[in-house]
C-alpha cells in the first residue's frame, strides 16, 4: 500500500477553514481522512472527544509534549494548547490515506518543512481584517476581548501566507471552497 499524503489547511481564526474542509469532504469527491487534533481546551457544545478534537488535561498535553508525542503544537493563547498528534498522522499515511490537517499558521509551516513534498500546504485569507473582525462578531461564541485577541493574533498570522503552497482567498464561500478542491485534488493525482 502507498504512502498516503498530507493536506495542510491553515487560516486565522474565523477564516471559514473548518467549513471549507467540511464542505469538500461532504461533497466526495475527492477521499480525504480527517486528523484530529487535540487540544487542551474544554469542549464547546456539541463537540465530541475523537471527533472534533483529542480533549486532554494540562498535564496529559504537557506530558504527550515532553514524549514528542506532536508533529506539531502551539500553545495559540497563553496556557490554551492545539496539536497534532504523530499517531495520528503516521497511521493514516501508512494506510495510503491522504490526510487533512486543520492546524494554526506555525504549525502547518512546521509541518509542511517536516514532510516536504509528501505534504501541500494552503492558508485560507479572508477578504480583510475587518471581515474577519464581523464574521467573528456574528459567531457570538466569543467575549468583545476574545474577539479583540483573535483579530490582532490574525494581522501577525496573515504574514505567515507567503510560506504556505498556496493561498485561497475566501471571500465567498462556494469560489473557495471549488479552488481549494481543485488544489488538493490536482496534488493527490484525483
Amino acid at each position: 500500500m502507498s504512502d498516503g499524503k498530507i493536506i495542510i489547511i491553515s487560516a486565522p481564526s474565523g477564516c471559514g477553514k473548518s467549513t471549507i474542509i467540511n464542505e469538500i469532504m461532504s461533497r466526495g469527491n475527492v477521499d480525504l481522512k480527517f486528523s484530529v487534533s487535540a487540544t487542551n481546551r474544554a469542549p464547546r457544545e456539541g463537540e465530541t472527544d475523537g471527533v472534533h478534537y483529542h480533549f486532554l488535561s494540562d498535564d496529559d498535553f504537557r506530558r504527550a509534549i515532553a514524549e514528542n508525542a506532536f508533529v506539531e503544537y502551539e500553545e495559540v493563547y497563553p496556557g490554551r494548547f492545539y496539536g497534532t498528534l504523530r499517531s495520528e498522522v503516521e497511521n493514516r499515511c501508512a494506510q495510503g490515506q491522504t490526510v487533512v490537517l486543520d492546524i494554526d499558521v506555525k504549525g502547518g509551516v512546521r509541518v509542511k518543512k517536516m514532510f516536504g513534498n509528501k505534504a501541500k500546504s494552503i492558508f485560507i485569507m479572508p477578504p480583510s481584517v475587518d471581515e474577519l473582525r464581523r464574521r467573528l462578531e456574528s459567531r457570538a461564541t466569543d467575549s468583545a476581548e476574545a474577539i479583540a485577541q483573535r483579530v490582532g493574533k490574525a494581522e501577525e498570522e496573515l504574514s505567515y501566507a507567503p510560506l504556505y503552497d498556496e493561498c485561497v482567498v475566501n471571500d465567498r464561500l462556494e469560489p473557495a471552497v471549488d479552488r481549494t478542491e481543485q488544489i488538493i485534488s490536482q496534488f493527490i493525482g484525483q
